[in-house]
């Protein structure tokens, strides 16, 4: 599973020229995508209407089996948000990030969009050469941001609109395989790295979440 770090995540948003209406449609639409992961599907659907930027701001997408869901929105996303919005039509049924033609976007263009970006930034994040950066990518950043935070599975599972729990255990193993590898860095010179053994016990209860 790909995801990417704090520091890609920075160069990546840094990218986009905002001293023009794409570019800050662009930055707009991948900070959305990062503190939301949405589907690249959900995002491009999105209208001027699925956005509550008062009390208790959130986002209201249609995802997989038609099941709608909300999540929150960080404050400096609803001020980036407030500003986008303000130049753009009024009408509720106005797509949230148009085409150029005022239209929604393709699931195509917003791939492209996120692969252009991402070679732009190569220059101030060399890391990122060696990522196949992807809307789906950016999905599983915001789960591993989550997971970093401490938040529970369950509640990661709401947030991306799994059907279950059992398709985020993904990010668990992922998280654990991060904390083995600084583990391994903690090993003092010339002797084995520790490799922790979960118990049976252990085991059976990550089998059954």
């Amino acid at each position: 599973m790909t995801f990417l770090t704090r520091d890609e995540v920075e160069a990546l948003l840094a990218a986009p020229d905002t001293t023009t209406w794409i570019g800050r449609r662009d930055h707009t639409q991948l900070t959305l995508a990062i503190q939301t992961g949405l589907r690249v599907s959900e995002l491009t659907a999105l209208t001027r209407s699925d956005v509550a930027l008062t009390r208790g701001p959130h986002l209201r997408c249609v995802g997989k089996g038609r099941k709608q869901r909300c999540t929150p929105l960080t404050s400096p996303t609803v001020a980036l948000l407030r500003q986008w919005l303000a130049e753009q039509p009024t009408a509720p049924d106005t797509p949230l990030f148009p085409s150029s033609g005022g239209t929604h976007m393709s699931t195509d263009a917003v791939e492209s969009l996120v692969k252009k970006h991402a070679a732009a930034a190569i220059p101030h994040c060399p890391s990122l050469a060696a990522r196949r950066v992807t809307p789906h990518v950016l999905r599983h950043t915001t789960a591993m941001f989550l997971r970093e935070a401490g938040t529970d599975l369950s509640v990661i599972a709401l947030w991306l609109g799994h059907e279950s729990i059992t398709t985020t255990q993904i990010y668990l193993h992922a998280d654990l395989a991060i904390k083995q590898r600084a583990l391994e860095r903690t090993a003092p010179p010339g002797s084995p790295a520790p490799r922790y053994q979960p118990t049976d016990a252990i085991l059976t209860f990550l089998d059954n979440l």
